[in-house]
């Protein structure tokens, strides 16, 4: 069975930069055993039947198909634009 000791539970605080007391200590060791108990539990399960999934549910694409549909014209777009310039959109330059 998988115990994490006293001194284990601190090493990890440490690396990871946690301030724990001797009693969050005394509980993550605890609790931290009884998670890699219930990972052998886990572990006891035969899947050799199982296929790999990355998910747990089918996915599908959710995008639409391309098609090819008519654009709008180009003079009816420029009517937008506050100063057209030779059929283009003319902005204010940001790069010098």
């Amino acid at each position: 069975m998988a115990e994490i000791s006293l001194d284990e539970v601190k090493k990890i605080a440490k690396l990871s930069r946690l301030k724990i007391t001797e009693e969050e200590a005394a509980l993550f060791s605890v609790q931290l055993s009884d998670v890699l108990k219930y990972a052998e539990k886990i572990n006891e399960i035969n899947t050799d039947d199982v296929p790999p999934t990355s998910h747990s549910i089918e996915m599908k694409n959710a995008l639409r198909p391309d098609e090819i549909k008519p654009s709008f014209e180009r003079d009816t777009i420029m009517k937008n634009a506050p100063a057209p310039e030779k059929g283009f959109y003319k902005v204010p330059k940001i790069i010098e």
